[in-house]
Protein backbone atom coordinates (compact mmCIF):
# COMPACT_ATOMS: atom_id res chain seq x y z
CA UNK A 1 0.00 0.00 0.00
CA UNK A 2 1.79 3.36 -1.41
CA UNK A 3 2.06 5.76 1.48
CA UNK A 4 2.71 9.52 1.19
CA UNK A 5 4.54 12.07 3.85
CA UNK A 6 2.53 14.27 5.63
CA UNK A 7 3.71 17.31 3.86
CA UNK A 8 2.74 16.09 0.46
CA UNK A 9 -1.08 16.77 1.60
CA UNK A 10 -0.44 20.63 1.87
CA UNK A 11 0.48 23.66 -0.30
CA UNK A 12 1.86 27.47 0.75
CA UNK A 13 -0.02 29.62 -0.81
CA UNK A 14 2.21 32.59 -2.63
CA UNK A 15 -0.06 35.21 -2.02
CA UNK A 16 -0.08 35.19 1.63
CA UNK A 17 2.41 32.47 3.05
CA UNK A 18 -0.57 30.70 4.47
CA UNK A 19 -0.03 26.38 4.82
CA UNK A 20 -3.40 24.43 3.62
CA UNK A 21 -4.39 21.30 3.05
CA UNK A 22 -4.65 20.60 -0.27
CA UNK A 23 -8.04 18.07 -0.15
CA UNK A 24 -9.96 21.64 1.51
CA UNK A 25 -13.34 22.13 0.47
CA UNK A 26 -14.13 25.69 -0.50
CA UNK A 27 -15.85 26.73 2.41
CA UNK A 28 -12.41 25.06 4.67
CA UNK A 29 -10.24 27.47 2.19
CA UNK A 30 -12.77 30.80 3.15
CA UNK A 31 -12.26 30.00 6.47
CA UNK A 32 -8.36 29.36 6.64
CA UNK A 33 -7.39 32.83 6.46
CA UNK A 34 -8.35 33.20 10.19
CA UNK A 35 -6.57 29.97 11.24
CA UNK A 36 -3.51 32.33 11.63
CA UNK A 37 -1.33 29.98 13.67
CA UNK A 38 -2.06 26.96 10.41
CA UNK A 39 -3.30 24.40 13.12
CA UNK A 40 -6.64 23.58 11.86
CA UNK A 41 -8.41 25.57 15.09
CA UNK A 42 -9.51 29.15 14.80
CA UNK A 43 -9.60 31.05 18.59
CA UNK A 44 -11.41 34.45 19.05
CA UNK A 45 -7.81 35.97 19.18
CA UNK A 46 -7.29 34.52 15.48
CA UNK A 47 -10.66 35.86 14.35
CA UNK A 48 -9.62 39.36 15.59
CA UNK A 49 -6.34 39.28 14.01
CA UNK A 50 -7.58 38.13 10.66
CA UNK A 51 -9.95 41.22 10.74
CA UNK A 52 -7.23 43.68 11.89
CA UNK A 53 -5.12 41.89 9.01
CA UNK A 54 -7.58 42.97 6.42
CA UNK A 55 -8.25 46.64 7.62
CA UNK A 56 -11.32 46.45 10.03
CA UNK A 57 -11.01 48.33 13.46
CA UNK A 58 -10.63 47.21 17.00
CA UNK A 59 -13.96 47.64 17.83
CA UNK A 60 -15.71 45.64 14.81
CA UNK A 61 -12.74 42.92 14.79
CA UNK A 62 -13.48 42.55 18.65
CA UNK A 63 -17.21 42.14 17.84
CA UNK A 64 -17.04 39.76 14.90
CA UNK A 65 -14.90 37.67 16.58
CA UNK A 66 -16.80 37.28 19.58
CA UNK A 67 -20.17 36.79 16.85
CA UNK A 68 -18.22 34.34 15.06
CA UNK A 69 -16.74 32.09 17.67
CA UNK A 70 -19.68 32.02 20.49
CA UNK A 71 -21.82 31.13 17.32
CA UNK A 72 -20.19 28.55 15.44
CA UNK A 73 -17.89 27.08 17.81
CA UNK A 74 -20.34 23.61 18.84
CA UNK A 75 -21.22 23.38 15.57
CA UNK A 76 -18.01 22.38 14.33
CA UNK A 77 -17.31 20.31 17.28
CA UNK A 78 -19.80 17.76 17.19
CA UNK A 79 -19.93 14.90 20.27
CA UNK A 80 -17.18 17.43 22.34
CA UNK A 81 -18.07 19.73 25.30
CA UNK A 82 -18.70 23.12 25.14
CA UNK A 83 -15.40 24.70 25.14
CA UNK A 84 -14.85 28.77 27.14
CA UNK A 85 -12.14 29.26 24.20
CA UNK A 86 -15.05 28.83 21.65
CA UNK A 87 -12.53 27.50 19.00
CA UNK A 88 -13.57 26.73 15.55
CA UNK A 89 -12.59 23.30 13.74
CA UNK A 90 -11.70 24.20 10.43
CA UNK A 91 -12.45 20.66 8.79
CA UNK A 92 -15.93 20.72 10.19
CA UNK A 93 -16.82 23.98 9.20
CA UNK A 94 -19.79 23.27 6.85
CA UNK A 95 -21.41 21.94 10.13
CA UNK A 96 -21.92 25.60 11.09
CA UNK A 97 -23.12 26.55 7.49
CA UNK A 98 -26.66 28.58 8.39
CA UNK A 99 -29.91 28.61 6.57
CA UNK A 100 -31.46 31.92 4.00
CA UNK A 101 -27.96 31.63 2.50
CA UNK A 102 -27.03 31.76 -1.18
CA UNK A 103 -26.85 28.44 -1.47
CA UNK A 104 -23.51 28.82 -3.27
CA UNK A 105 -21.74 26.49 -0.54
CA UNK A 106 -23.70 22.86 -0.60
CA UNK A 107 -23.83 21.11 2.70
CA UNK A 108 -20.61 19.34 2.15
CA UNK A 109 -18.56 23.11 2.06
CA UNK A 110 -18.33 22.61 -1.89
CA UNK A 111 -18.47 26.22 -4.55
CA UNK A 112 -22.06 25.76 -6.55
CA UNK A 113 -21.49 27.39 -9.67
CA UNK A 114 -24.91 27.90 -10.98
CA UNK A 115 -26.05 29.11 -7.51
CA UNK A 116 -23.28 31.73 -7.82
CA UNK A 117 -24.11 33.19 -10.79
CA UNK A 118 -28.01 33.02 -9.89
CA UNK A 119 -27.05 35.86 -7.23
CA UNK A 120 -26.32 38.50 -10.25
CA UNK A 121 -28.50 37.02 -12.74
CA UNK A 122 -31.60 37.52 -10.46
CA UNK A 123 -30.15 40.51 -8.53
CA UNK A 124 -28.33 42.54 -10.39
CA UNK A 125 -30.37 44.27 -12.24
CA UNK A 126 -29.01 47.51 -12.67
CA UNK A 127 -25.32 46.53 -13.73
CA UNK A 128 -25.14 42.48 -14.87
CA UNK A 129 -21.89 42.29 -12.79
CA UNK A 130 -22.51 43.95 -9.67
CA UNK A 131 -25.01 44.67 -6.59
CA UNK A 132 -25.97 47.78 -5.82
CA UNK A 133 -26.37 48.09 -2.14
CA UNK A 134 -30.74 48.13 -2.47
CA UNK A 135 -30.42 44.77 -4.48
CA UNK A 136 -28.04 43.22 -1.88
CA UNK A 137 -30.79 43.74 0.43
CA UNK A 138 -33.43 42.45 -1.74
CA UNK A 139 -31.46 39.24 -2.21
CA UNK A 140 -31.41 38.73 1.61
CA UNK A 141 -34.77 39.23 2.27
CA UNK A 142 -35.57 36.94 -1.06
CA UNK A 143 -33.22 34.32 0.34
CA UNK A 144 -34.84 34.72 4.27
CA UNK A 145 -36.46 31.26 5.06
CA UNK A 146 -39.58 31.07 7.69
CA UNK A 147 -38.69 32.08 11.18
CA UNK A 148 -34.76 31.46 10.33
CA UNK A 149 -34.18 34.25 12.65
CA UNK A 150 -30.63 33.00 13.25
CA UNK A 151 -30.27 32.41 9.61
CA UNK A 152 -31.51 36.32 8.80
CA UNK A 153 -28.83 37.79 11.15
CA UNK A 154 -25.98 35.41 9.84
CA UNK A 155 -26.52 36.43 6.09
CA UNK A 156 -26.73 40.41 7.12
CA UNK A 157 -23.95 40.43 8.44
CA UNK A 158 -22.00 38.70 6.21
CA UNK A 159 -23.08 40.49 3.48
CA UNK A 160 -23.01 43.71 4.91
CA UNK A 161 -19.37 43.38 6.01
CA UNK A 162 -18.10 42.24 2.74
CA UNK A 163 -20.51 45.67 1.31
CA UNK A 164 -18.77 47.54 3.91
CA UNK A 165 -15.27 46.28 3.25
CA UNK A 166 -15.08 45.78 -0.33
CA UNK A 167 -17.77 47.94 -2.29
CA UNK A 168 -15.82 50.20 -5.20
CA UNK A 169 -16.07 53.81 -5.29
CA UNK A 170 -19.50 53.98 -7.12
CA UNK A 171 -21.11 51.74 -4.38
CA UNK A 172 -21.01 48.59 -6.00
CA UNK A 173 -19.84 45.56 -5.10
CA UNK A 174 -18.74 43.73 -8.40
CA UNK A 175 -18.95 39.95 -9.51
CA UNK A 176 -15.38 39.06 -9.15
CA UNK A 177 -14.63 40.27 -5.37
CA UNK A 178 -17.84 38.20 -4.31
CA UNK A 179 -16.30 35.37 -5.71
CA UNK A 180 -12.85 35.59 -4.24
CA UNK A 181 -14.86 36.31 -0.97
CA UNK A 182 -16.48 32.65 -1.35
CA UNK A 183 -13.32 30.99 -2.29
CA UNK A 184 -11.26 33.09 0.02
CA UNK A 185 -8.81 34.58 -1.87
CA UNK A 186 -9.93 37.98 -1.06
CA UNK A 187 -8.68 37.96 2.14
CA UNK A 188 -5.29 37.09 1.43
CA UNK A 189 -5.33 40.06 -0.68
CA UNK A 190 -6.68 42.56 0.92
CA UNK A 191 -3.96 41.37 3.90
CA UNK A 192 -1.60 42.06 1.36
CA UNK A 193 -2.68 45.15 -0.10
CA UNK A 194 -2.90 46.31 3.51
CA UNK A 195 0.46 45.39 4.34
CA UNK A 196 2.01 46.82 1.19
CA UNK A 197 0.18 50.02 1.54
CA UNK A 198 1.75 50.34 5.02
CA UNK A 199 5.36 49.90 4.05
CA UNK A 200 4.85 52.86 1.54
CA UNK A 201 3.27 55.21 4.03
Amino acid sequence: MASSSPSSNYIQEASGGHIIPTDQNVLQKHVAFFDRNQDGIVYPSETFKGFRAIGCGIFFSTISAIFINFGLSQKTRPGKFPSLLFPIEVKNIQKAKHGSDSGVYDTEGRFVPLKFEEIFSKHALTYPSALTSDELMKMLKENRVPKDYKGWLASWAEWKTLYMLCKDKSGLLQKETVKAAYDGSLFERMEKERSSAKKKA
